[in-house]
Order: C-alpha cells, then sequence, then structure tokens
C-alpha cells in the first residue's frame, strides 16, 4: 500500500503544471506532434519539449513512428478522474458549506462531470432558471424536491398539458405551499394522473433536490447540517452534466415508495 501512495504522490507531481495539463486535455483531442502543441500553448518548443519528456516518462504518453504524441491509455484514463479535481477545486468555498448528503459513492465518484456547469446563487435566479428548464423542454421533466414553490406549479403543469412527461419525487418532509391543493385540481392535476402523463414517488429523505430535460439541468447540494440550499444551485447544459443529473434521478425513482398525499402538509 505504501508503494501505491509513493507511486501516486509521483504521478500527481507530473501533473502539478499548468502546462502539463493542457497537453494532457489536448492530446485527449487529438494527437500531435511537440512543434504544433507549442504553437498552440503559446510556449516554446524547448518548453514543452521538457514537459513531453516527463509525461512519457511517467507513461502518460507517448511517441507513434510518425513523431505524433497521443495519450496512453493510463493517460486517457487519468483525463477522466482530473474533472473531479477540477470541479472541487474551482467550488472549495462553496464546500466549506456544503456536502454530497446521502449521494452514493458511486455518483460522488463521478463528480467531475459536474465540472462543466455553472454555479447560480439567488433563490430568484435559481427559480428562474427552474422556470427555463421547463421551458425549454420537449420530452420529459424530472425533479426530487424538498420545497415547492407555489409559482411553479402552473408553469410546470403547463407544459406537461403539452404532452412533456413528468416524474417526480417529493421527500416525505417536503414543504408544500398553502393553497396547493386548489391550484392543481383547478389545472386539472387528476386527469393528467390519470392520463400517465404525471407520475409520483415519494421517499423517506431528501437533501439533493435535482430538476433536468433531456438537454440540461440542475442540482441543489444540502448544507452541512442536510437541509436543501436552495439559494445555490448548479446548472449545466452539456451532455456529461444531465447525465449524471438523470442517473442520479433514476437511481432515486426506482429506490422510492408510493406516493402518499395524506403525508404532505401545507
Amino acid at each position: 500500500m505504501e508503494n501505491n501512495y509513493e507511486n501516486a504522490a509521483n504521478d500527481f507531481l507530473e501533473l502539478a503544471s499548468e502546462q502539463r495539463l493542457n497537453i494532457i486535455f489536448n492530446l485527449f483531442l487529438k494527437k500531435t506532434k511537440i512543434s504544433n502543441m507549442a504553437k498552440e500553448l503559446g510556449a516554446t518548443v524547448q518548453e514543452v519539449h521538457r514537459n513531453f519528456e516527463r509525461l512519457s516518462d511517467a507513461g502518460l504518453i507517448k511517441k507513434d513512428k510518425d513523431g505524433y504524441y497521443d495519450l496512453t491509455t493510463y493517460g486517457k484514463t487519468m483525463c477522466t478522474q482530473v474533472p473531479s479535481l477540477l470541479f472541487l477545486s474551482k467550488n472549495r468555498k462553496y464546500f466549506e458549506n456544503h456536502d454530497f448528503g446521502d449521494i452514493p459513492m458511486k455518483f460522488i465518484q463521478r463528480i467531475g462531470a459536474l465540472s462543466g456547469g455553472q454555479h447560480v446563487k439567488g433563490f430568484v435566479k435559481v427559480l428562474e432558471q427552474w422556470k427555463s428548464i421547463y421551458k425549454n423542454a420537449d420530452n420529459f421533466i424530472y425533479q426530487i424536491f424538498t420545497e415547492v414553490p407555489l409559482d411553479l406549479i402552473e408553469p410546470l403543469l403547463n407544459k406537461v398539458k403539452h404532452g412533456v412527461k413528468l416524474n417526480y419525487i417529493f421527500s416525505e418532509s417536503v414543504i408544500v405551499p398553502k393553497g396547493r391543493k386548489e391550484l392543481l385540481a383547478k389545472l386539472g392535476m387528476k386527469s393528467l394522473l390519470e392520463k400517465g402523463l404525471v407520475e409520483r414517488k415519494m421517499k423517506k429523505n431528501v437533501s439533493v433536490v435535482i430538476v433536468l430535460n433531456e438537454k440540461e439541468a440542475c442540482v441543489v447540494f444540502p448544507t452541512l447540517d442536510g437541509d436543501a440550499d436552495m439559494r445555490e444551485m448548479f446548472y449545466g447544459k452539456d451532455q456529461l452534466f444531465q447525465e449524471w443529473c438523470l442517473d442520479y434521478f433514476r437511481y432515486c425513482w426506482y429506490g422510492s415508495g408510493a406516493f402518499q398525499e395524506g403525508k404532505l402538509k401545507e
């Protein structure tokens, strides 16, 4: 085990350089020669050559018979792990007051998928982004909620009336606004449930909030005391971000029980 730590420490040392990180991520996209990479990075050929040698000695890159460099299998795999460090490093301040709640380790290990997203701050901005996700949905809207803002219900169900499928999970302790039942009745929620356009489930404890459609997604992590922080979230519309949120929603969906209206308190 001690040797494993030593090897890992040496590899981290090789990656502890902005230029070397730039090199391996550029090679992740396409193989190239040293002179082309130097031009791409705006660096001297000598400097880039030195870093290519270090990465080659570390087994991260290799040279073919035509003089082109490419990533080794090890190098490609390292590229899939670095985004997790980038995400955590970029949002270090946020995670001083937040954590991942009860998210399984298999999702935390993939947290780099969120690195392409943006940090959205402010309760109003969060709600506006959710409305935008509703508006942009063509096929489905999936969400996990611990709190239901009243002014989100109408734009959400109006979208469902146009054929967009809605699946959602409520925490058993979800906060629902006064007037919710009346508004749902007015908007024809019963009919939407009967048509199968809306499916809903309930989970005993929810700390992570998810809202997504087929193209974009957002995720809200809890504060250190376990409460979902609706004032801040991460939003993304690249494939990896959306897939992470979709996979987490499906994981929660199959682990949730039947919806029980009687457990909701306005």
